[in-house]
């Protein structure tokens, strides 16, 4: 026997020696009767309410509530049970106190009413319980057939109402699960034909300049020389792409590891900035930095730190049009390092804003990033660097007025290396 059973059962035989010295205590005070007479009295509750008891006990081990179809049958079966069992311990305890026929009849006449309408009671109380159960099976239904937006009514504080609040929190999270499921299979598929394609355009224009330096068909050095060095801008890109896509894949699985230390950030932007100089250059774009003196030393992996500067410098120059400028600074802030990349650019749409960290996300065309981070991974693994760090990563921007990137740091931190 399951403790929920023992428990069950010893409240139920509690309930009944309750109800027999509640009887026996209120036939004392209102009645006074002798000795005798009170004794043959508790005889009689005690020989009815043991037999209830057993009545009730074989009921529980039969089971015959399980095997109706709906528990609102059930529920009045044991209201018609309970009104039996009352009007069966009225009518034996007053036939064996000799009332006469004519008592005893109309006694049970008002005990067989009295049971009709407590009967008639539970069968109207039951329905509320269950119409929320029902509502339950058909919200389980759909469920199983896919559809996580339903839910089901919740009133009262009972059980019931609690389980049909509980279901309607997981059939919300579902929803939002599946939802997710399906962007990141979309986006997942959006990045295998973008990558394919991205691929095949340098892969073809390697093979026709390779066939072309094997077939002779071109012979001059400048012409080879120039084959040879667009070749190699060809496999740096390729390259470049599959070191961006192995790196997202560490992120997403959670392996990616930090060989964290206390590191010279005004070295990793010093660096940063004289690597993009030449390019920004070209552009026609000043590109300048500042590091304020107390920001030395940062707890950080050095070379992830890197790649999210020169991520979010790459962002910058590529839409900072000539003659705009692009300023990278550092400074402590709050016991955190505080840096932030802010360029003259056109800016960012506001309704492509919260969405330039989202991995695959492609916003507007003015905005899209040409070469190997046509697919912003770019931003998005800046993202997961950042946060491995415990920091943060964020956009402002105002269409025409620039846009500004921000990265916040602890300046300490724990083990020297750890997957994250």
């Amino acid at each position: 026997m399951s403790i929920h059973l023992r428990s069950r059962l010893g409240k139920f035989l509690l309930g009944i020696v309750a109800a027999v010295s509640l009887a026996l205590a209120l036939a004392i005070a209102m009645m006074r009767p002798p000795l005798d007479d009170l004794l043959q009295l508790a005889l009689l509750f005690g020989i009815t309410g043991g037999a209830s008891a057993l009545l009730g006990f074989f009921s529980h081990r039969l089971g015959w509530w399980r095997k109706l179809p709906r528990l609102s049958h059930t529920l009045t079966l044991g209201y018609a049970l309970a009104a039996a069992l009352t009007l069966l311990n009225v009518w034996i305890t007053a036939r064996l106190m000799f009332i006469n026929a004519h008592d005893l009849a109309l006694a049970s006449l008002l005990l067989l009413f009295a049971g009709g309408i407590s009967i008639s009671f539970g069968y109207f109380l039951s329905g509320s319980i269950t119409q929320t159960l029902r509502d339950l099976v058909r919200g389980a239904e759909q469920v199983a057939q896919g559809n996580f937006s339903v839910q089901v009514a919740a009133p009262g504080q009972d059980e019931v109402a609690q389980l049909a609040r509980g279901f309607n929190v997981m059939t919300a999270r579902l929803a939002r699960v599946d939802a997710e499921t399906r962007a990141l299979d979309a986006a997942r598929r959006d990045l295998v034909a973008w990558a394919s394609h991205d691929l095949r355009t340098p892969l073809a224009s390697l093979r026709a300049m390779l066939d072309a330096l094997a077939d002779g068909v071109v012979a001059d050095p400048e012409t080879v020389g120039r084959y040879l060095r667009q070749s190699q801008n060809e496999i740096a890109r390729m390259s470049a792409l599959i070191d961006n896509l192995f790196e997202l894949a560490q992120i997403d699985t959670g392996h990616l590891v930090l060989q964290c230390g206390a590191s010279s950030l005004s070295d990793l932007v010093s660096d940063t900035l004289e690597t993009f100089t030449a390019r920004a250059r070209e552009r026609g774009v000043l590109l300048n930095g500042a590091v304020a003196a107390d920001v030395d030393p940062v707890w950080m992996a050095p070379d992830k730190i890197s790649r999210v500067l020169a991520n979010m410098l790459e962002n910058a120059v590529r839409h900072t049009p000539p003659g705009g400028q692009i300023r990278l600074s550092a400074a402590t802030q709050n016991g955190s390092v505080h840096i932030v990349i802010a360029d003259s650019g056109p800016g960012i749409d506001p309704d492509d804003l919260p969405h330039i960290f989202d991995r695959f996300y492609r916003g507007e065309k003015s905005r899209q990033r040409d070469g190997f981070s046509g697919a912003g991974l770019g931003l998005t693994i800046a993202k997961g660097i950042v946060e491995a760090h415990g920091g943060r990563i964020w956009a402002e921007s105002k269409p025409g007025g620039g846009a500004k990137f921000h990265v916040s740091l602890p300046k300490t931190g724990g083990s020297a290396e750890a997957p994250v």
